[in-house]
């Protein structure tokens, strides 16, 4: 593969899911010696937060874990994000649904489940935990992890 390779992950308003997702995927992509030809940012279908951190308790969890979220800011998804980026990784359906109406034709084949590059948990979406305790915190946690895993093998061995 030459060039760089551009993820983003997009949830419904990049506070809670896609901000987790991009700093777990950061963190796995630099421990793989990758950060130089893997970008990866995050946006939300819904522009409720635009400039905010990450939810209190998203970055709470992660931080648990080792993953700092305190450095992104929110934003929406913008028109030239589905140009620009290799990889539009939604994290449930809906959202894949709202990204699929606002895509052009020729860069729908960039859309797509984050969750389908998961191999452990058997999960289809990452569930919104806005709404609920810790517990869904720690869940969003475990299947971003189980993604971002398998998400970093396809493109390592795309890389080869």
């Amino acid at each position: 593969m030459t060039g760089k390779v551009a993820v983003l992950f997009v949830c419904m308003g990049n506070i809670c899911r896609s901000p987790t997702a991009e700093g777990v995927f950061r963190q796995r992509v630099e421990a793989a010696g990758m950060a130089d030809w893997i970008e990866i940012d995050s946006a939300g279908t819904h522009g409720y937060h635009v400039g905010e951190q990450p939810d209190p308790r998203s970055m709470e969890f992660a931080l648990k874990r080792g993953y700092d979220l305190s450095y992104q800011r929110s934003r929406k998804v913008k028109a030239s994000d589905f140009e620009l980026f290799d990889h539009v990784l939604a994290m449930d359906q809906h959202n894949l649904s709202l990204l699929e109406a606002a895509c052009p034709a020729e860069h729908r084949h960039k859309l797509g489940l984050f969750m389908q590059h998961a191999r452990r948990s058997g999960a289809l979406e990452v569930p919104d935990p806005y709404y609920g305790g810790g517990r869904g915190f720690d869940l969003v946690l475990d299947y971003i992890e189980d993604a971002s895993d398998g998400l970093l093998d396809l493109l390592r061995s795309a890389q080869r």
